[in-house]
């Protein structure tokens, strides 16, 4: 039997995830973060982006998260997202839908807080869309 390690994984709207895990990776701040049982210890903000929950046998469980801290402690990955989605209940129209309306308010906006919230906003829905074309990669396999 492999190693592994407990995961959580939590947003305001409360838990979405615990479990035992062999792997994780994660849309850290710096870049894509791949953690294995008994990691050094970290803290480290995430990006909008695709968690990747691999549990024994290679089954692969994805998560939409859209920013938030990562901790990681030797026994223990707490995820702690603004908003925390399985990546299956993401809505591509919806998604599509909010890129959109991103994009034009970045076209029309002066203010710098409107055009940065714009920014956040479009970062946020094509985070979403990757995360879905992920998955059906995944799907494909």
């Amino acid at each position: 039997m492999p190693m592994t390690i407990h995961v959580d994984i939590v947003s305001a709207e409360g838990a979405i995830h615990s479990g035992l895990a062999t792997m994780v990776y994660a849309p850290g701040e710096m870049g894509e973060l791949g953690i294995a049982p008994r990691h050094t210890p970290l803290i480290t903000r995430l990006k909008p982006g695709d968690v990747r929950v691999e549990h024994d046998g290679g089954q692969m469980e994805h998560f939409y998260v859209s920013g938030g801290m990562l901790e990681v402690q030797p026994d223990v990955i707490t995820v702690l997202a603004d908003t925390a989605l399985r990546a299956h209940d993401l809505d591509e129209a919806a998604a599509l839908e909010a890129k959109r309306r991103a994009e034009d308010a970045l076209a029309g906006q002066s203010a710098e807080l409107e055009y940065a919230k714009a920014q956040a906003e479009l970062a946020e829905a094509v985070a979403q869309l990757r995360a879905i074309e992920k998955l059906r990669k995944m799907k494909g396999k």
